[in-house]
């Protein structure tokens, strides 16, 4: 691994990795602890298998998930984070009760995301939330482009049907 390859492909996607490792693992000090252990992993990794790497985010997102679930497994607790993390976009053109209400609306968007299985919600959040792509989620799920597309339709279509159902 050179240092420039690393700098390059791999630091700027160290938040989108805490952010999945937080999904999986609940704990800002678990995801903290995986990220830190890809990097590393990552950053001594042989030269030859380095030329290997074709898509440096898609592998780094595969490390995380693995390292992520062996934590999870390990300590045999299965929890997910909240998108807490995540920051809602405001408009100076919102009332407030506007903005009450759009702030609501995401609270319960988060909570359905939450009871979603586990599969549909990690797709869920690498497509709209960290905005990989169908190509780049096969890779780092180690699934299917038809998986991928199975759980995302199944997913939004779950949290959409909540959201006519609440609004009704």
């Amino acid at each position: 691994m050179t240092w420039a390859i690393f700098h390059e492909q791999v630091l700027p996607i160290r938040h989108k990795l805490y952010r999945f490792a937080l999904r999986i693992t609940g704990s800002v000090h678990e995801a903290e602890d995986v990220v830190q252990e890809v990097l590393e992993k990552v950053w001594k990794t042989a030269p030859e298998n380095a030329e290997n790497v074709q898509n440096w985010e898609a592998w780094c997102m595969t490390l995380t998930r693995n390292r992520s679930l062996d934590k999870t497994r390990s300590q045999s607790i299965r929890r997910t984070a909240p998108l807490d993390g995540i920051a809602e976009k405001s408009s100076d053109a919102y009332s407030p009760a506007q903005a009450l209400e759009s702030s609501d609306l995401v609270q319960r968007v988060k909570a359905y995301m939450q009871e979603l299985p586990d599969k549909q919600r990690l797709v869920m959040h690498l497509r709209d939330i960290e905005e990989l792509s169908y190509d780049e989620i096969a890779e780092a799920l180690n699934i299917s482009m038809e998986q991928v597309k199975v759980n995302l339709h199944r997913a939004r279509k779950t949290i959409r049907d909540k959201m006519v159902t609440m609004v009704n």
